[in-house]
């Protein structure tokens, strides 16, 4: 009684991969899907800047999107430096822009990435600064999760010791 059991179950199995499609055509019997075929597209080149809307007040990150911003001006050679040190919110950030106005009235913009890629921990970007006892301005503008945030606004003179 027991034998006559299994080719019923075997049967049982063919009828439901039959059912279940694994008996579809080979590759060979398939027809692909015809692609229409593109029109060639004439556009002339043209460069994107990108433009950072800049706030005019300083504004404080999200607790969420935090970072550490270290601004100084060297005595040596009197270069204003920032540097990044990442945070807790380092991965939110897309470009950081330094604008400088120099004691000459010269203003100097520089991105942290230059475009090419998102600042990483310890970025650094240098300005050369004015020499002798006048004072630099210096802005920093991050913007984060899509949001332009204007995070320091400094003046910046070097002490004569």
């Amino acid at each position: 009684m027991k034998y006559a059991l299994i080719p019923v179950i075997l049967a049982g199995l063919v009828l439901c991969a039959l059912s279940a499609g694994c008996t579809s055509p080979t590759q060979a019997e398939m027809k692909p899907v015809e692609t229409p075929t593109p029109l060639p597209i004439t556009t002339s080149a043209t460069a994107i800047s990108t433009v950072v809307a800049t706030p005019s007040q300083v504004e404080t990150l999200p607790a969420e999107q935090y970072i550490d911003l270290q601004l100084s001006k060297e005595r040596p050679d009197y270069t204003l430096h920032l540097l990044f040190n990442g945070g807790k919110g380092e991965l939110f950030v897309q470009n950081i822009l330094m604008k400088a106005t120099l004691a000459d009235g010269k203003v100097v913009e520089q991105y942290m990435s230059d475009g090419e890629r998102k600042p990483r921990r310890g970025d650094e970007i240098t300005i050369p600064g004015t020499r002798g006892s006048g004072i630099d301005r210096v802005e920093v503008f991050v913007t984060s999760a899509g949001r332009t945030y204007k995070v320091m606004d400094q003046p910046l003179m070097t002490y004569i010791y």
